[in-house]
């Protein structure tokens, strides 16, 4: 049985990833700074890492249980990330630099760390989101999260042949965090949404199963938007 490693798994979307890519008959290596990860872990059969991606210390962690894990590793999900939003006239340095540590720093640190495990014809799909095309209130964010898909075409180039490298774009998707929003903004963001619905974590979960399996063998380099329409409206 090949293994997908996935981060940012406790919950949400990541959590949905590793369920889809478990139905999809992968074991799992699962990795979050939440400890929940390793009830998410035990839920779906799979084991759990409580480590920041961010971390040179915690990468080296997350290498030793790939190695000792059994299966060989085929899926690489770069889906961890953390927001600090703000307006760009009020951000500080530490929320700009925090941000775009984990969701690019440690997106890149961990490829370069798993990579050489993975094996031929093996996928990894990084999270980005449609933020990079910007949102008020998310300056930091979307710098990273472009960073993601710059790193996504340049990965996709050094690692090819043997490995297929891409990466999925949410919108604007039912979460904990979402969900808690004031009733009147969230309607103005589903609003403005052409098809009027928020996403689902389980649609990100679906688009990055395809790109991580052999229907998309000749799909390398490509940013797949799943945001409703969101990205051209």
């Amino acid at each position: 049985m090949s293994l997908a490693i996935v981060t940012g798994a406790a919950r949400g979307i990541g959590q949905a990833i590793a369920a889809r890519l478990a139905e999809a008959g992968h074991a799992l290596l699962l990795v979050d700074l939440d400890e929940r990860v390793h009830d998410t872990a035990a839920e779906l059969g799979g084991s759990g890492v409580r480590a920041d991606i961010a971390d040179p210390a915690d990468v080296t962690r997350i290498v030793a249980a790939v190695q000792e894990g059994g299966s060989a590793p085929r899926v690489l999900v770069n889906n961890a990330g953390i927001t600090r939003d703000s307006l760009l006239r009020s951000m500080d340095e530490a929320a700009f630099r925090a941000v775009v540590r984990v969701n690019l720093g440690g997106t890149h640190a961990l490829t370069e760390a798993i990579a050489p495990l993975l094996v031929d014809h093996g996928a990894v799909v990084n999270i980005s989101s449609r933020a990079q095309l910007g949102n008020v209130g998310q300056f930091n964010y979307g710098i990273a999260k472009g960073g993601v898909i710059g790193l996504t075409r340049a990965h996709a180039l050094a690692f090819a042949p043997r490995l297929r490298v891409n990466a999925v774009a949410p919108g604007f998707v039912e979460s904990e965090m979402t969900l808690a929003m004031p009733a009147e903004v969230r309607q103005r963001v589903v609003d403005a949404i052409p098809l009027e619905v928020p996403g689902q974590p389980l649609d990100i979960a679906e688009a990055v199963e395809w790109l991580a399996s052999d229907a998309a063998s000749y799909v390398t380099g490509q940013v797949l938007y799943s945001c409703g329409g969101r990205s051209f409206a």
